[in-house]
């Protein structure tokens, strides 16, 4: 899911792959580390990345492929 406030947009992606907080820690660093990202919160249980980015340094794919790189799968998720 991706929207926009004024704090910047934010998108919602799933990840696979992660079984520990150790692999919570590694997605959200490998998202910290695209440019344009604000802040990443990363929820193991759910499996899911809620990002706050500038849309206009960072793009969504951009955010799934830091998360790729980073050996975790990774999709935009759904609206609910």
């Amino acid at each position: 899911m991706n929207s926009t406030t004024e704090a910047g947009a934010t998108l919602t992606i799933a990840v696979t792959g992660m079984s520990c907080g150790s692999c919570k820690r590694h997605v959200e660093h490998a998202l910290g580390g695209v440019p344009g990202v604000s802040e990443a919160r990363v929820e193991l249980a759910t499996g899911s990345a809620v990002i706050t980015y500038d849309p206009a340094t960072a793009a969504p794919e951009a955010l799934l492929e830091a998360v790729r790189e980073a050996g975790y799968g990774a999709e935009a998720a759904e609206p609910k």
